[in-house]
């Protein structure tokens, strides 16, 4: 790893990176379910009867994950995207019903009981096992899951499961060099005003949370630190990070300086070798390290046809509601990156780095009922933060990236809609959830009811801030 390290920073000053017009591209992880809406062990069956080389695994039998190429926005390329996404998903869920399965586009099912996470439930896949057993040899203890929300839930689990519970939209960027610091920093100063009006995982174990619960389980279930080094400041393997970054090289530096490998696997790649000979290394032993350190907006190194680059990937998002929505929450990114990191002030340098850290975890427990800083308007409601200063930064962004006004205005139109009603999918989940608990239901038979609804409503591809309770 040092020495990829060492090769990447060279390439880095020999500026040896492709860069042309952004594209945008889309990674969606689904949960599979039974016609009662329980999660449904049968990915493999599901992914032989897609039958589609951009659909594959994810940790857990009842997941699935899409991943859409990178595509242009400008014009109608928006809109082209949703559409290509809803073709693509209601392909899978006609194949997927053919083995008694559905998709559900949702943060955390709601139906996930404990018995459903454990090593039997994990996916088939050798590296899945190997990351398992990795993470326990580190920690040597069991999992501890605790989270102080409107409930509270405190388990223990002896496996990674936990994780799989967490299905979610990464969005992703490709960026110069010379511009992937202010891209990163300007990824880390919204994610909190992501979240608040992306929420979308009330529910976990039947337990009512934090409104994206799937910040906290995620930060716990991949915690590698027994509880003495979390005691002596050891950093988690889930980071927001400590520091707004001056170049790409710093997150790589810290990975390799602050993480032991995972996974003991190497190439037989030199990549010094590869490089003095005239050939791009693919850095196996770095990127593979990368991909088990779980920044919210990680780094990505790729050499595509001969040619690397480098792309932010950003991971804050929950999955769903519908397509609509994600094709909003997408736009609102894709908009306010094509401001923020060129204004002439960029606004790392008027906020603390922890202000953006507790942003973040301010939205994830509260939604949309959170509040936030922003410089120049100090801490103000998520929703007034949105509407008033972030929306019209993503409408202008939007028009930068050559999208067209109608398509734009359709997209922002989603956001501005749950800021103006203060539904998100989280809260629509909780309001339906308690609804059906005071009608009598018991509070899995409630959760099952609702997320039936949910799916249904899925299928409409209305947003969720016009979903009725």
């Amino acid at each position: 790893m040092h020495r990829c390290l060492d090769v990447f920073a060279q390439m880095l000053r020999e500026s040896r990176f492709e860069f042309e017009q952004p594209l945008a591209g889309l990674e969606i992880e689904l949960n599979i379910v039974d016609s009662r809406g329980e999660a449904a062990m049968r990915n493999a069956q599901v992914l032989a009867a897609i039958a589609q080389p951009d659909w594959a695994t994810e940790l857990g039998q009842f997941n699935v994950e899409i991943n859409i190429e990178p595509q242009g926005l400008a014009g109608d390329g928006a809109l082209r995207l949703e559409n290509d996404v809803r073709a693509r998903l209601n392909h899978a869920e006609e194949r997927a019903r053919s083995e008694g399965g559905h998709l559900v586009l949702i943060g955390i099912l709601p139906t996930l009981r404990e018995q459903d996470i454990g090593e039997g439930t994990l996916s088939a896949n050798p590296r899945y096992r190997l990351l398992n057993e990795q993470i326990f040899a580190a920690r040597g203890e069991d999992l501890h899951l605790a989270i102080e929300g409107v409930e509270r839930l405190d388990t223990h689990a002896d496996s990674v499961a936990p994780e799989a519970a967490c299905t979610s939209v990464q969005l992703h960027l490709q960026v110069s060099p010379e511009t992937f610091a202010a891209h990163w920093n300007a990824a880390q100063a919204i994610a909190g005003a992501q979240v608040a009006v992306a929420a979308n995982s009330p529910y976990l174990f039947g337990r009512e949370l934090h409104r994206e619960t799937r910040i906290a389980l995620f930060e716990q279930a991949t915690d590698t630190r027994p509880a003495e080094l979390k005691a002596q400041g050891v950093r988690p393997r889930v980071w927001f990070g400590e520091r707004w970054i001056t170049s790409v090289f710093d997150l790589f530096e810290e990975n390799v300086s602050y993480y032991p490998a995972l996974l003991p696997l190497c190439d037989e790649e030199d990549p010094r070798a590869e490089l003095e000979r005239g050939s791009v290394p693919q850095l196996h032993e770095l990127t593979l390290h990368n991909g088990t350190v779980y920044r919210w907006n990680r780094p990505v190194y790729a050499v595509v046809n001969g040619v690397p680059h480098l792309r932010v990937e950003n991971r804050v998002l929950p999955a769903g509601p519908s397509v609509a929505d994600i094709a909003a929450n997408a736009a609102f990114y894709y908009g306010l990156m094509r401001v923020l990191p060129y204004d002439e002030r960029p606004i790392w340098s008027q906020m603390s780095f922890r202000a953006a850290e507790d942003n973040l975890a301010a939205a994830a427990r509260h939604g949309l009922d959170a509040r936030l800083y922003w410089p120049g308007t100090g801490e103000v409601p998520a929703a007034e933060l949105i509407l008033r200063r972030l929306l019209p930064m993503a409408r202008e962004g939007l028009a930068k990236w050559g999208v067209h006004g109608l398509v734009a205005d359709r997209l922002l139109s989603v956001i501005e809609g749950r800021c103006l009603s203060g539904r998100t999918g989280a809260s629509w989940q909780v309001d339906r959830v308690r609804a059906q608990t005071a009608s009598g239901d018991d509070r899995h038979e409630a959760l099952r009811g609702m997320t039936l609804e949910y799916i249904e409503r899925m299928h409409t591809n209305e947003p969720v801030h016009t979903w009725d309770v």
